[in-house]
């Protein structure tokens, strides 16, 4: 089976540290940047790697950006090429397209562009953060959408072998426990009957508000 591929236009370090991830998953990478430099020190861990300009359309048909499955544009520090390698991508037909936003006005062009999806790292790691501070509980937290998200939590003392059916989070807040991460393995899509414990990882999702009410009401108040 044809592994997918992946094109990662800017390998500064958000972008080199996605393309090295995404190897790490056994994913085909090729990442793209101007500077010589950088492409030399990252050649021997991607799939390949080379020094051009992503905002040249003849260029990327000549690299088969467009048989690609996905492209992600990880530019940073110019608005302007970044923009313009985002509508190459999507000239060429590329499947999916993510890109990076350093601004909320940068966004706004991409989603206008049609980007599929568009990553704020400094402001979702921001959100990640604050959210774990205020509850230690809280392991992870990441927004599908400006209204929904799906968050990591450990389970409190309180819920300590207690089923889901008891826990009852879909009726009670309307959040859903979708997976329990156990130190000897994952249950995905857990039956009322599984019970959870304290060393037990529950991957809830629900909107933001189910979230923190259950957040607020159990986690928190244990």
């Amino acid at each position: 089976m044809k592994r997918q591929q992946f094109v990662v236009i800017g390998l500064g370090r958000f972008g080199s540290a996605l393309a090295l991830e995404l190897m790490a998953l056994n994913y085909e990478v090729l990442g793209i940047d101007r500077n010589e430099e950088i492409v030399s020190d990252m050649s021997e861990f991607l799939t390949y790697a080379v020094v051009a300009d992503a905002s040249d359309e003849e260029v990327l048909k000549s690299l088969g950006v467009r048989n690609f499955d996905c492209g992600i544009v990880a530019i940073g520090d110019d608005i302007q090429m970044s923009i313009l390698a985002t509508i190459q991508l999507k000239e060429l037909g590329v499947t999916q397209v993510v890109a990076k936003a350093i601004s909320v006005l940068h966004g706004r062009v991409l989603e206008r562009l049609g980007v599929d999806r568009i990553i704020y790292p400094e402001r979702d790691m921001g959100i990640r953060v604050a959210h774990q501070l205020v509850s230690p509980n809280l392991l992870d937290y990441i927004e599908l959408s400006k209204d929904y998200t799906i968050a990591e939590m450990s389970v409190p003392t309180c819920l300590d072998g207690k089923t889901l059916s008891e826990i009852n989070t879909r009726s009670r807040y309307g959040c859903s426990i979708v997976a329990l991460h156990r130190p000897h393995g994952i249950i995905v899509a857990p039956t009322a009957m599984d019970q959870v414990h304290t060393n037990d990882i529950m991957v809830i999702i629900g909107s933001n508000e189910s979230i923190d009410q259950f957040k607020n009401e159990v986690i928190n108040a244990n």
